[in-house]
């Protein structure tokens, strides 16, 4: 069996930034149980996941019933399950073994689990009260549900657009120096071959820039960069500020404040997700609803508002985010002295009317 230390299983397995509710509520949990799975068992992280998805339904039965006893029965069970869900990721990540299909089991068996969970916990409550709201509200946690991992997939598409751009233009830069690079060849006077002293001040241009390309795609951090380099003929150039949400840091001067906060207790800034929901609909309504039926009803409302407040703030970043992106790549692009990449944008975003030539500058 493997011998992972404590630390060395942290290291391998959390998320630089990760949902409150996991860094609080789950990881000191699962962090020494993934280790003890890892040196001790042979479970694997699929067995895990299957595990997970049994609790799940375990307690979509419990919550079926609709009496109190059942209901914090299933709300333990809930926590349960979501708990080894967590686990099966880590220990996939600690003993190297992620694999597609896992992911696909993992994403899967999580969209089964809500439905099969909603209609049951909804459905015990109508059954008790006779309350036909409870319907609608299952029908409604299921559409929250799916509406946010669709959105989060469509985010994660426009995102991987704008990287997909990025590298173009870090090819192209890199194509361009390289047939700038002097040759190696000796002339035939003897002497090594050499450029002329513009394009040794172009090799300069296209090496900042590959810089800061490089920097953006290997960075996913939000927080703010600066370069300060110096070289070839241009000694006073700067390279420019690399941040795509430098709008909407302007709109919202206390989100920097806020971020750092948060990422000093690798918490993200995504407050309320598909997680918290989650636990808010499974784990704490249930209990809730031992003491008022209304109250829980109430209870996930907020919690759905609250999801869909997040997703449309999440939405709204990301257009801010894809302004600034086409004023960045093409204020490179245009310093480098390239045209822009066939005519147009990568496919699935749109250029912005006020994404003009006055802001496809470097600054």
């Amino acid at each position: 069996m493997a011998g992972f230390t404590l630390d060395e299983v942290k290291e391998r397995t959390l998320r630089a930034r990760d949902s409150w509710l996991t860094v609080w509520l789950v990881d000191p949990f699962a962090v020494p149980a993934v280790r003890t799975i890892a040196n001790r068992t042979s479970i694997t992280p699929n067995q895990l996941t299957v595990t997970a998805l049994f609790l799940g339904l375990g307690a979509a039965a419990a919550f079926s019933v609709g009496q109190w006893q059942f209901l914090l029965l299933g709300a333990v069970l809930y926590y349960l399950c979501f708990l080894v869900d967590c686990m099966d990721g880590k220990l996939a990540r600690l003993m190297d073994r992620e694999s597609l299909f896992g992911s696909w089991m993992d994403y899967v068996f999580d969209r089964f689990r809500v439905l099969v969970c909603a209609i049951a916990l909804m459905g015990g409550q109508y059954v008790v009260t006779g309350r036909v709201g409870f319907v609608w509200l299952a029908l409604a946690v299921v559409f929250v549900d799916m509406l946010r991992y669709l959105n989060a997939l469509q985010v994660y598409k426009v995102r991987r657009e704008m990287r997909s751009r990025l590298a173009a233009a870090l090819e192209r830069a890199r194509a361009t120096l390289s047939m700038l690079e002097p040759d190696p060849e000796p002339e035939p006077d003897g002497e090594a071959g050499s450029r002329p002293m513009s394009d040794q001040g172009e090799q300069a241009v296209l090496r900042h820039g590959i810089s800061v390309l490089e920097h953006i795609l290997q960075t996913q951090s939000e927080k703010e960069s600066r370069y300060e380099r110096d070289e070839g003929k241009h000694p006073d150039m700067r390279l420019p500020r690399v941040d795509l949400h430098q709008e909407f840091r302007t709109r919202f001067p206390w989100y920097q404040r806020f971020w750092d906060f948060l990422r000093a207790r690798r918490i993200r800034t995504h407050l309320v997700s598909g997680i918290e929901f989650q636990i808010a609909v499974f784990v704490a309504a249930p209990v809730i609803a031992v003491a008022s039926a209304s109250g829980m009803a109430a209870f996930v409302v907020a919690a759905g508002v609250s999801l869909l407040a997040f997703e449309a703030a999440l939405v709204y970043k990301l257009w801010l985010s894809t302004r600034d992106f086409f004023r960045v790549v093409d204020g490179i692009e245009g310093a480098l002295g390239f045209p822009p990449a066939h005519g147009a944008p990568a496919a699935g975003l749109q250029r912005e009317p006020s994404a003009g030539p006055s802001q496809a500058t470097l600054r």
